[in-house]
This record gives structure tokens, C-alpha cells and sequence, in this order.
């Protein structure tokens, strides 16, 4: 929203990346132990799950505070993550959180598709006073990301019930975000002719 409040680069990236490089490295560090609460037993893996929760909380209020937004993505996030840590902690099992992802990077995939089939770009609504963009590059962009959601929701379900939790892990806390930071920039390069600058108006 333009009313948002402008904050060091450094600091947003740190509030919104840093929570999740804090469960990588509070799982490094307690993942071959095992904790007894109230009489059950807990992996390592699930308690750093758990932490997880509150340090993304945490660092969402505080980005809240200094910008005086969030995103509906950053929202809907936390609140799965709140819901899947919850499944995790009540039923002891691990798999709850680890299919967390799955189930987002899907549901963004299929809202993106539901706008595409009535012929429409949710991006465009999100993102256009950001990167204003012709409506035919909105809806390459959106098709592209449908695709790439679903790719990764897809992955997401291939790694973690076929390879190690360690695996798994690193992959969530590093192979996903980068692949997904790779690909956007590779389509804003690509759609760069389709963006709407005072120069294409002026030759409008």
C-alpha cells in the first residue's frame, strides 16, 4: 500500500528472512536430541518447529510496527504456520509441518489458476503499483507462477517423503527461497518490455 512506512532494506530482510534461518539453525543445534514434556517425548526436530512459531510472530509484529503493513501473503503464511505447528505439537509427528509447505506453495498455485480461468491476474491486483505492467504481461507472469507454485508444492512433496529430515530442512531454509527468488527474477528480465514506464507512455 503507498501508505506503508519505508524502513531499512537490511532490517525488512532480516525481520522476514531471519525467523526462518533461526529454525534452521536452532534445528542444527538440537536435532539428535530428545525432550520430555509432560511425559512425551519430543524429536528435536519438532521442538524447533515449535520455537519457530513464536520467532515468526515475533518478527512479523515487529515488521508490522515499523512499516504499518503486512502482506495477505505474510498473514496467510504465519497463520498456516500456526495451524501446522499446532497438528505437529498435538499429534507428535513431524510430517505435519514438513507437508505446511506443500499445502501453501499449492494454494498459491491454485488461486493464482482460479484468476487465470476467469481471466484475470491476481498478481496485477498485488503487485501493480509496485511494477506497473501491461495486463498481457501480468498474465504471462501469472501463468508462469502458477506453474512455478505448483512445481514446488509438487518438490516439496517428493523431498520430505523420500529423503532425511536433514535434507528436507536445508531445502526448505535454502533450496525453495532461492529457487523461487531465481525464477522471478529471470521472468522480471524477461517481461521487461511489457512494463509501463514514463517513456512507453510517452510513446503511447
Amino acid at each position: 500500500m503507498s501508505d506503508a512506512k519505508q524502513i531499512n532494506p537490511v532490517v525488512k530482510q532480516v525481520l522476514e528472512l531471519g525467523p526462518t534461518v533461526l529454525f534452521f539453525l536452532i534445528y542444527l543445534w538440537i536435532k539428535d536430541d530428545t525432550f520430555v514434556i509432560g511425559g512425551i517425548e519430543y524429536t528435536g526436530f519438532i521442538i524447533a518447529a515449535l520455537v519457530f512459531v513464536p520467532i515468526l510472530l515475533v518478527a512479523m509484529a515487529i515488521l508490522w510496527r515499523l512499516t504499518g503493513q503486512l502482506s495477505r501473503m505474510q498473514i496467510f503464511t504465519a497463520v498456516m504456520v500456526i495451524f501446522f505447528g499446532g497438528l505437529t505439537a498435538w499429534f507428535n509427528d513431524e510430517r505435519f509441518f514438513k507437508m505446511k509447505t506443500s499445502i501453501v506453495y499449492g494454494l498459491f498455485a491454485a488461486l493464482l489458476g482460479i484468476g487465470l480461468l476467469r481471466g484475470q491476474s491476481y498478481l496485477a491486483y498485488v503487485m501493480n503499483e509496485m511494477m506497473p505492467m501491461r495486463q498481457e504481461g501480468w498474465m504471462i507472469l501469472t501463468r508462469r507462477l502458477c506453474g512455478a507454485f505448483a512445481a514446488l508444492a509438487v518438490a516439496n512433496e517428493i523431498i520430505w517423503r523420500t529423503m532425511s529430515t536433514d535434507a528436507w530442512v536445508k531445502i526448505e531454509t535454502f533450496g525453495f527461497p532461492i529457487a523461487l527468488m531465481a525464477f522471478l527474477m529471470w521472468q522480471f528480465t524477461s517481461l521487461q518490455g511489457y512494463l509501463i514506464t514514463d517513456d512507453t507512455d510517452d510513446a503511447s
